[in-house]
């Protein structure tokens, strides 16, 4: 069911809430939830294009590996997670739409910070219109600046410690561009709600699922591309100096598939007639990629 929003005058998702459906504007949750105070819990955002979940098994995955990794069971089975979210994204008003999922380990009757014996679970999802790349943006690329990665040390988990990548975004908001990308130790992260590709002398440099960096299902999607058309690539550490002197920079995510970087720091990325332009390795993923989205699309439901 679709609500208006009367203040804004827009429509308004239905959202979940340990169980019960309803609008987004009356869910509330107890202060003393542990996600509230202390980020302790998981979230998954996943794209979906014409009402149609971009990969969700493979999120679904993700957010498994998030809940374990910070040692909390996981409150749904598979199916019944697919339940939730097929009953949101049908009864959201847009086609294209950007689903959240979010799970904490719930509300006690006390601040105490060891896990709490016998709280159920906090589950909250709704949906929201997607915002994809402008026209510009793809032809163009984006700019983005270097920051130093102050995350904590399991970055391959989906948790609310958000504030390091918050203060990210608005270093690169601040300078005018769109992305950070997150340095640590002389090396390459990942940027700050993204994945980072290098294009080196033709060749397509990933930094390696570990620690430092989240997997992300686009960052998957483009090494099985490069897999099935034989395009020659590395997944390995990326030092800096690669990064700051690479041929054509890639930032990727579900939502925004794969875009150019064509600044870095207020400088040009690439060399002589190429430089601040996206590079023709760039290009032919893009072509890939959108054969291969196309070719998603026209798959059959599960």
């Amino acid at each position: 069911m679709v609500r208006l929003n009367h203040e804004q005058g827009a429509p308004e998702a239905t959202c979940y809430l340990n169980g019960d459906y309803l609008p987004l504007s009356q869910a509330r949750i107890s202060p003393l939830d542990r996600g509230f105070l202390y980020a302790d819990g998981v979230y998954e955002v996943m794209p979906v294009f014409a009402r149609r979940p971009f990969r969700l098994d493979a999120h679904l995955d993700r957010l498994q590996h998030s809940l374990a990794g910070i040692r909390l069971p996981n409150p749904h089975c598979r199916e019944a997670w697919k339940e939730i979210v097929r009953r949101l994204v049908d009864e959201a008003p847009w086609a294209d739409q950007s689903l959240y999922l979010q799970v904490t380990r719930g509300a006690d009757d006390k601040r105490s910070m060891p896990f709490p014996p016998e709280v159920q679970p906090t589950v909250f999802a709704f949906v929201a219109p997607l915002v994809q790349p402008s026209a510009q943006q793809r032809e163009r690329g984006i700019g983005a600046v270097t920051v130093n990665d102050i995350r904590w040390g399991r970055c391959d988990l989906k948790t609310l410690v958000l504030l390091p990548n918050v203060l990210a975004h608005q270093s690169a908001v601040d300078a005018g561009c769109e992305e950070a990308v997150l340095i640590r130790d002389g090396y390459l992260s990942e940027g700050a709600s993204s994945n980072i590709f290098v294009v080196k002398d033709g060749v397509i440099l990933a930094p390696p699922k570990d620690h430092r960096m989240l997997p992300g299902t686009t960052y998957d999607v483009v090494l099985e591309l490069a897999v099935r058309h034989e395009a020659r690539h590395e997944i390995r550490a990326i030092a800096e100096a690669e990064l700051r002197s690479a041929d054509e920079l890639w930032r990727t995510s579900s939502s925004k598939g794969v875009l150019a970087i064509t600044t870095l720091d207020g400088r040009p990325v690439g060399h002589g007639e190429q430089a601040g332009k996206p590079g023709p390795v760039m290009r032919q993923m893009q072509t890939w990629y959108a054969a291969f989205f196309d070719e998603y699309m026209s798959e059959a439901q599960p």
